[in-house]
C-alpha cells in the first residue's frame, strides 16, 4: 500500500467471542477486506487476567484512563524532543521512531512484561514509576542540552549579522591597528557602501590630526564596508561627532588579543560539548521512546481488557483486534463495524449519532460505539 492511504492512527477494538474467539476475528477480517481493504488488521492477544469484583473493575477503568493520558503525553514529549534535537524533517523522525507502525504489533507480541496474573495487582505503580522516571530524566537532559545549544547560538549570533552589531574580533588583524602608542589610536568605522566615495574624500578632514592615508577597507558585508582610520587620541570625540553627520558609524572596539582568544576557545568548547552529547542523547531518546511506547500499548491493552469484561460480562470471552484504517475509507470502516456489532448494544440504535449526550454514561471524552474501542494516535509530532 502506498504511504498516502495509511493512517498514523490505529483502532484497538474488541468484540465478544462467538462460538470461538477465532470466529470473531475471521468475521471482522472478512468484513473489512471484502470492501476493498478498509484496514490492515491483526489479532491483539491479551493474556487472561484474574478479575476482581465489579467495583474494582470500575475503579480500575478510571485509573487506567488517567494513566493512559499521562503515558501518552510522555511518549509524545520524547518524540517531539527527538525531532527538535535531530532538527530533521519531521516525517523522518516519526518513521524512525515508529518503524512505520510495525512497532505496535512487534513490541506488543514481544513482551507482556508488565503483567501479573491478577488484575488487582497489575503493576500500575510499576508502569507509572517507569514512565514518570523517563519524564523526569527527559526534563533534566533536555534542559542541559538546550542550555548548551542556547549558549552556542548566542555566540554564533555574535559572529553573524550586520557590521553594525556583529562581533569584529574574527575579522580584524593585529596589523590593522596602531597599538601601544601614547598619542595615536585606530578606530573602526562602518561606512555604508553608498557613502563610500564621501568617506574617501572626507575622512582626513573630519577632525584635526587624522593620519593621512591611514584608512583601508578591512571587510565588507552586503551594505557596508568596515574601514580603519588612525588619528590622535585627543581628536577622537570630535571625529566621532562629525562622522555621524555623514552616516559613518564609529564602532566601540578595543583590540584585545586575550579576550578574542578566550571567545574563540569558548565557542570551540561549546561546539565540541554539543557534538559529544548529541550521540548519547539521541540513543537515550530512542531507547526511552520505545520503553514509554511499550508501556502505553500495555495501558491500552489493560483498558480493553477491563472495558470488555465490564461490557460483555463474565466469563472472559472476547477477541481484541488492532486495525490500521485507510485514510480514505474511515467513514466506510465505521459503518462496517457498526453493522457488524450493533446487536451488542440495545441502546446502540439510539446512539448512532455519537455526538448525543447520554446521561449517566461516562465516556471520558471517548466516542461511544457498541464495541469496545480505543484509538492509538501515532501522530506523535506537532507538525510545526
Amino acid at each position: 500500500q502506498d504511504k498516502g492511504t495509511k493512517m498514523t492512527e490505529f483502532w484497538l477494538i474488541s468484540a465478544p467471542g462467538e462460538k470461538t474467539c477465532q470466529q470473531t476475528w475471521e468475521k471482522l477480517h472478512a468484513a473489512t477486506t471484502k470492501h476493498n481493504n478498509l484496514s490492515t488488521n491483526s489479532k491483539f492477544n491479551i493474556p487472561d487476567l484474574k478479575v476482581g469484583t465489579l467495583d474494582v473493575l470500575v475503579g480500575l477503568s478510571d485509573e487506567l484512563a488517567k494513566l493512559d493520558a499521562f503515558v501518552e503525553s510522555v511518549v509524545k514529549k520524547v518524540a517531539q524532543y527527538m525531532a527538535d534535537v535531530l532538527e530533521d524533517s519531521k516525517d523522518k523522525v516519526q518513521e524512525n521512531l515508529l518503524a512505520n507502525g510495525g512497532l505496535l504489533e512487534q513490541q506488543w507480541q514481544a513482551e507482556h512484561k508488565f503483567y501479573s496474573s491478577s488484575l488487582d495487582t497489575v503493576p500500575f505503580l510499576f508502569i507509572f514509576k517507569g514512565v514518570n522516571q523517563i519524564d523526569n530524566d527527559l526534563k533534566a537532559r533536555a534542559s542541559a542540552y538546550n542550555n548548551l545549544k542556547g549558549n552556542l547560538q548566542n555566540l554564533e549570533r555574535k559572529n553573524a549579522g550586520s557590521l553594525l552589531t556583529r562581533s569584529l574580533a574574527d575579522i580584524v588583524k593585529k596589523e590593522d591597528f596602531v597599538l601601544d602608542s601614547e598619542y595615536l589610536v585606530t578606530l573602526l568605522v562602518i561606512v555604508p557602501k553608498l557613502n563610500y566615495n564621501d568617506w574617501v574624500k572626507q575622512y582626513e578632514t573630519l577632525a584635526e590630526m587624522v593620519v593621512p592615508r591611514s584608512s583601508n577597507v578591512l571587510f565588507e558585508d552586503q551594505d557596508s564596508y568596515l574601514c580603519n582610520v588612525t588619528l590622535f587620541r585627543k581628536a577622537v570625540d570630535d571625529f566621532k561627532h562629525k562622522a555621524r553627520e555623514y552616516k559613518f558609524m564609529v564602532r566601540d572596539f578595543q583590540y584585545n588579543e586575550e579576550e578574542m582568544k578566550a571567545d574563540k576557545e569558548e565557542m570551540n568548547r561549546l561546539s565540541t560539548d554539543k557534538k559529544k552529547q548529541f550521540g548519547p542523547l539521541v540513543r537515550w531518546l530512542k531507547v526511552n521512546f520505545s520503553e514509554a511506547f511499550i508501556a502505553w500499548i500495555h495501558v491500552k491493552a489493560l483498558r480493553v481488557f477491563v472495558e470488555s469484561v465490564l461490557r460483555y460480562g463474565l466469563p472472559v470471552n472476547f477477541q481484541a483486534m488492532l486495525l490500521q484504517p485507510n485514510k480514505k475509507t474511515m467513514k466506510k470502516l465505521r459503518e462496517v463495524l457498526y453493522d457488524l456489532y450493533k446487536h451488542l448494544d440495545s441502546s446502540a440504535a439510539a446512539i448512532i449519532d455519537a455526538t448525543m449526550d447520554i446521561p449517566g454514561l461516562n465516556l471520558s471524552q471517548q466516542e461511544y460505539y457498541p464495541y469496545v474501542y480505543y484509538k492509538i494516535d501515532c501522530n506523535l509530532l506537532e507538525f510545526k
